[in-house]
């Protein structure tokens, strides 16, 4: 199975810039290629919402949340749909 050199540059852009708040891949021609990119803005509703029900995607989602000591933070997930 190839990987579109797509992939990783749009994975490092979400990692250091925040540019995206998710990257949707998705198997085509034998190949891992970028389907879509969610808008920092997004939320997950509107993210999960927008994965088909019945076919398999490969997913990144950068998590923002408060820790109970007030400090924001980020972790990126990887999820496979």
């Amino acid at each position: 199975m190839a990987v579109h050199d797509d992939c990783k540059l749009k994975f490092m852009e979400l990692k250091a810039k925040r540019t995206f708040r998710t990257i949707v891949y998705k198997i085509e021609d034998k190949q891992v290629i970028v389907e879509k990119l969610g808008e920092p803005e997004q939320s997950y509703d509107d993210f999960a919402a927008s994965l088909p029900a019945d076919d398999c995607r490969y997913c990144i989602y950068d998590f923002d949340f408060v820790t109970a000591e007030n400090c924001q933070k980020s972790k990126i997930f990887f999820i496979a749909w």
